[in-house]
């Protein structure tokens, strides 16, 4: 069975109640409970991390490695100025989709470029909480390809 990690990255864990007006009042959890059934319907299982530090999403990111197929993250704000992340997604090996739940190419100027984005294999953004299903939905269509 193919193992997706969905991660996600600062302040993703006060969804639900963070900027409503932006981010919509689904929490973290629900988003998770999403998954899970998505990737029953898909046939993988599933695991999930979350942190608002940037050397821990790099940690989980390298440990992925070998225990893991593919990932679906939400870099969060790191999305745009962390190289730090963007060469650990280099660096592991795996197909790694990049979601958000906002389209981050309508908002403010800065968080239109992604630095993550071109070592991911797709970035799927701005439809809220069905970016995390669209996203798995994309990983696992590319990693049985690969098969």
């Amino acid at each position: 069975m193919l193992r997706v990690l969905v991660m996600n990255g600062p302040n993703l864990n006060l969804l639900g109640t963070r900027e409503t007006g932006v981010y919509g009042t689904t929490r973290l959890d629900d988003i998770e409970g999403m998954c899970v059934a998505k990737a029953a319907e898909l046939g993988v299982d599933v695991t999930f991390y979350q942190s608002n530090h940037e050397g821990s999403l790099i940690d989980r990111l390298h440990e992925a490695m070998g225990s893991c197929d593919g990932v679906v993250m939400n870099p969060g704000a790191y999305t745009h100025y962390s190289y730090a992340i963007r060469d650990a997604i280099a660096a592991i090996g795996l197909p790694v989709v990049e979601v958000h739940l906002s389209d981050i190419t309508a908002r403010e100027d800065f968080r239109k470029i992604s630095v993550t984005g071109p070592v991911c294999i797709g970035q799927v953004a701005g439809l809220g909480p069905g970016s995390y299903l669209t996203g798995l939905e994309v990983l696992v269509t590319h990693l049985r390809k690969e098969d």
